[in-house]
């Protein structure tokens, strides 16, 4: 690979990062972590049947733990600092709880705060998925 191509994968990366004279001293450690199996739970039993049909519908059978974890919390009352990867399901744990909060009173409201115009719409597509399985009756 010359200067002017850039790396396009992640090994490519990881070689371009080791080798570079420039780079490569800023590191002190390398260490690969083996892949794990995800783990899932159970549904809460409080989340509604309609939300979870619908959440199987598009592919998500189980929760992660710490989507089962985060919506039986909030399911609870409690308060919820969520801390993951990208695209690693924070989404399902405020929107379930969200759409549970409206189904047990349909005078219930959300606000959603995101940084960006691309997120929020992301964010509403996906809320509006869901609804839309569901066959439930939420304004967004």
């Amino acid at each position: 690979m010359t200067t002017l191509e850039r790396p396009s994968t992640v090994d490519e990366i990881i070689a371009t990062l080791r080798s570079d004279p420039r780079l490569a001293p800023n590191f002190v450690a390398w260490h690969t972590l083996p892949p794990q199996a995800a783990r899932t739970a159970a549904w809460p039993a409080r989340l509604d049947q309609r939300i979870v049909q619908a959440l199987g519908r598009r592919g998500i059978d189980a929760p992660y733990t710490h989507q089962a974890a985060a919506i039986a919390g909030a399911l609870d009352g409690r308060d919820q600092v969520i801390v993951t990867p990208t695209a690693s399901g924070k989404t399902l744990c405020y929107t379930a709880p969200v759409l549970q909060a409206i189904l047990d009173d349909p005078n219930a409201r959300a606000l959603y705060l995101f940084p960006t115009k691309a997120l929020a719409q992301d964010q509403l597509n996906e809320l509006s998925g869901i609804v839309a399985e569901a066959e439930l009756e939420v304004r967004a």
